[in-house]
């Protein structure tokens, strides 16, 4: 009799954990907003998607494993906790991109994270994990074979180089879609979509405007995408205005994405205001006729 009840709660308690864990919707994190301006309100460009406990990466700027770590605290989010950091995706190789890439390989292993870092990104990736293995061998090999004790796994990088786009993650719970994006001179850099049964966040990644952005982040529940302002960008100087132009995504290209595009949320990041706020950036993007909803991230804002 006492087996039979023991082993009905164990039922229940599986199911309704199951139930439980099938209704958590997906959430953002924004990990960090910055740029390669040394800003020490904004640690470098580093996005978090949370499902049923597990959390996804997208970029590893700098100090990406502590903002991690605060927004664990600060939303009670242990999916963001180091030793629970286990996968990541790249949109390019810029270095405010992936300075944190170090940090996100070996200060988790540090922190008793068990298992390699599944890392994603455009071709080049496994380069840039491989040597940066290599330039670490010292410090892995005490903590491997020497008094400071670290299981064997934690510092490796499982890498998986995305060619063309399409899906490239599924579990039973969330997809993940690559889609090419175009940043000025680099050969391949991506924009990402995480979707489930109820929410499609989209992820710009560093990009001016594409016909394939639009269509990426049609309808979605959050768009997520960069952003200069344009009123910064003619107060600079000729070269920075070309390079900026082909590189990135001004307030006025950006509300005319939004306005084909029709997300139900627009967030801000990755912001270049050259002088400006966060309210003069919403508003040049207002004067160009986008009338939903925006906000302009700060780290360790959850959506």
């Amino acid at each position: 009799m006492i087996k039979a009840i023991v082993l009905y709660l164990l039922g229940f308690f599986l199911v309704s954990t199951q139930l439980s864990l099938a209704k958590d919707p997906m959430r953002l994190v924004i990990l960090g907003t910055g740029t390669p301006v040394a800003d020490p309100a904004r640690s470098g460009p580093a996005l978090a998607i949370i499902k049923n406990g597990k959390s996804y990466l997208v970029d590893a700027g700098a100090g990406i494993v502590r903002r991690a770590s605060a927004a664990a605290k600060k939303h009670n989010i242990s999916a963001l906790s180091p030793d629970k950091l286990e996968t990541a995706f790249l949109t390019h190789l810029h270095a405010d991109h992936t300075v944190g890439l170090p940090d996100l390989i070996f200060s988790p292993w540090i922190l008793e994270r068990r298992q390699p870092l599944k890392l994603y990104g455009p071709l080049g990736t496994i380069n840039m994990a491989d040597h940066l293995l290599l330039a670490y061998g010292e410090d892995i090999q005490l903590r491997t074979d020497g008094l400071e004790p670290a299981n064997p796994d934690g510092y490796k990088v499982d890498t998986s180089e995305i060619v063309k786009g399409g899906t490239i993650l599924t579990t039973e719970d969330l997809t993940v879609e690559a889609f090419p994006v175009l940043h000025g001179s680099w050969k391949q850099a991506y924009g990402y979509i995480f979707s489930d049964d109820n929410l499609k966040i989209v992820i710009s990644g560093d990009a001016r405007p594409s016909p394939l952005l639009i269509a990426a982040a049609k309808d979605a529940d959050i768009l997520v995408h960069e952003v200069y302002s344009l009123e910064g960008y003619k107060t600079l100087p000729k070269v920075w205005q070309t390079y900026h132009a082909s590189f990135h995504t001004s307030t006025h290209e950006l509300a005319e994405i939004a306005k084909q595009a029709k997300p139900k949320l627009l967030v801000l990041y990755h912001q270049l205001y050259w002088g400006f706020s966060d309210a003069d950036i919403i508003k040049e993007i207002r004067d160009a006729g986008y009338e939903g909803k925006i906000v302009s991230a700060r780290d360790l804002d959850l959506f």
